[in-house]
């Protein structure tokens, strides 16, 4: 039995149907107040727990041959320091102690790359940088860091535990949707106006879901392993989404200085548009950051191969039409 916290997220979704179509039995981990769509006509057991409640993930984890840990809270906005520090930071303690506790043979983390330290720009992001949560950028970047030292420390009381750290995910199966979702979302139907300059890395949820399989299968016990796609600048995703979804894209870019200055007014604009965050003062700092990230080691020690960008693209927007998140007649041919 494969046990998944985090299933009804946009990883761990796809997480599931990877090893379902694997024909591999998963449990999954739900919290009470879960929507479980994303699980809608699947062979998943799922049974109610939560990682902030240590005694339901003992009860969870009993007969697991492997448990991927998954769940967190993802936030690119302000004021969630605490929620942070008890589902990402406690829930992930708790999820080492259970699977301790229960005699887990292996536990894959999926991390973050935000949570290893990041080098000056022109430098490679690698496995070699350290988890140090002093010298991260942002709570939710603090927050993975000291959860992964909680894997490591696991580690080092006998769990025999992976490290994986993705960094921007996009992809098909986006229902909440991501930020990233959202943005395709936005400019697949004209709704947004502007745009920032900057650059990341992108890679396909799908991609993340078989680098997690295979960190499993090939992954050394306290090894940390990036799962990267491609850097794409912001001007270049724009063309490509305008080309793949014939909706123009916003001709307006605001300067990353100004965009920075700016970025403080952003939770109030969300507020009142009811709008979900998309340029707050944290992602905005992220496309200014260095995001020349090298996934090497995976390709190498797990045979992790990630595909191009556009494919992702193309696969995300066809979802969102297929799910009624978009109006067909806004996609071109």
């Amino acid at each position: 039995m494969i046990m998944v916290t985090g299933a009804t997220g946009h990883i761990g979704n796809v997480l599931v149907r990877e090893l379902l179509s694997r024909g591999e039995s998963v449990r999954a981990v739900i919290p009470a107040w879960e929507d479980t769509t994303p699980l809608d006509g699947l062979a998943v057991e799922m049974v109610e727990g939560d990682v902030r409640d240590i005694d339901s993930l003992l009860q969870a984890f009993k007969g697991s041959d492997l448990v991927y840990h998954l769940a967190g809270i993802v936030a690119i906005t302000t004021g969630m320091r605490e929620l942070l520090s008890e589902v990402n930071v406690g829930g992930t303690r708790n999820v080492v102690q259970a699977c301790l506790g229960t005699g887990v043979p292996r536990l894959v983390y999926t991390s973050s790359i935000h949570a290893l330290v990041e080098p000056p720009h022109g430098m490679v992001i690698d496995e070699t940088l350290p988890f140090d949560p002093d010298r991260t950028i942002g709570d939710y970047a603090r927050s993975k860091a000291l959860a992964t030292l909680a894997v490591l420390k696991g580690v080092e009381r006998g769990l025999d535990a992976v490290i994986v750290c993705p960094t921007g995910v996009i992809g098909p199966y986006d229902y909440v949707p991501s930020e990233m979702g959202q943005l395709m979302i936005n400019v697949a139907t004209g709704k947004l106006k502007a745009s920032v300059d900057g650059a990341y890395d992108f890679v396909d949820v799908r991609d993340v879901a078989r680098g997690l399989i295979l960190a499993a299968e090939k992954g050394g016990t306290g090894e940390s392993y990036i799962l990267s796609g491609e850097r794409i600048t912001v001007d270049d995703l724009m063309l490509m989404l305008e080309e793949v979804t014939g909706a123009k894209a916003p001709s307006f870019k605001v300067p990353l200085a100004l965009a920075r200055a700016g970025a403080g007014f952003a939770p109030l604009y969300y507020k009142v548009t009811k709008t979900k965050p998309l340029f707050t003062s944290y992602s905005v700092q992220v496309l200014g950051s260095n995001c020349l990230t090298s996934c090497d080691k995976a390709r190498r020690e797990l045979g992790y191969s990630p595909r191009p960008i556009r494919e992702s693209v193309v696969d995300a927007i066809q979802w969102f039409e297929e799910n009624g998140r978009l109006q067909p007649a806004v996609l071109g041919s």
